[in-house]
């Protein structure tokens, strides 16, 4: 691990933690801890339950990308080199700011719009489309089919494919969520993270297809 480059990542990692101890005297001994999809808490915990936020988002998602590369038994994403680096550092950026989000909430007993968590979620979806054309075969991330696994090329075509979806679609409940219904973004949501992950799989498995009846 190269420490110079993982102290800026480390810091964000940190920040919904130094939230949490700078708030921790204020908080009450019950918080709210989930909410359901019209933003009402719906479960209320002990207050050192709030770690958890913390822990389940940004660590758990930095501990992901740091481990895989090591035990990829293609030694693939070891290759993606910077680009690795930089989806580690958004993804997790990205997840720790979710993390603050929900803290903020839980303090000041707000409801946790939904919409907000749309957001978070399509900008997701848009930073894994715009990598998914990187990613090199692996067990780990990305469309993981045995057809994608089996052939390179099928791998390649279809986060091809995979990345113009995931960034279309994200982008999609990202507007949508800004300007749109709650309750309508719910489904809306449902419906492209099941478009967006079903025709991937299926396009792969077409083109094994097709290279099979050309082989």
């Amino acid at each position: 691990m190269n420490l110079k480059k993982e102290i800026p990542l480390l810091a964000i990692l940190l920040l919904p933690f130094l939230y949490i101890a700078f708030i921790w005297n204020k908080l009450p001994h019950k918080i709210p801890m989930h909410w359901n999809i019209e933003g009402e808490v719906d479960r209320y915990g002990e207050k050192i339950e709030i770690l958890l936020i913390p822990i389940m988002l940004p660590m758990f998602v930095y501990f992901i990308f740091s481990v895989i590369p090591k035990i990829d038994p293609k030694k693939k994403l070891n290759n993606m080199g910077k680009k690795l680096q930089t989806l580690k550092f958004l993804v997790t950026s990205l997840m720790s700011a979710l993390a603050l989000f929900i803290i903020y909430c839980s303090q000041n007993k707000t409801a946790a719009n939904p919409t907000f968590i749309f957001v978070f979620v399509g900008i997701l979806y848009v930073v894994l489309g715009n990598y998914f054309k990187t990613i090199k075969a692996n067990y780990f991330i990305g469309i993981r089919t045995p057809w994608t696994l089996e052939s390179e090329s099928i791998w390649k075509e279809t986060h091809l494919l995979a990345g113009k979806l995931w960034l279309s679609g994200g982008l999609l409940i990202v507007i949508s969520s800004l300007f749109l219904d709650e309750k309508f973004n719910v489904v809306l949501f449902l419906i492209i993270t099941g478009i967006i992950t079903i025709i991937p799989a299926i396009y792969s498995f077409l083109l094994f297809k097709r290279e099979s009846k050309i082989g």
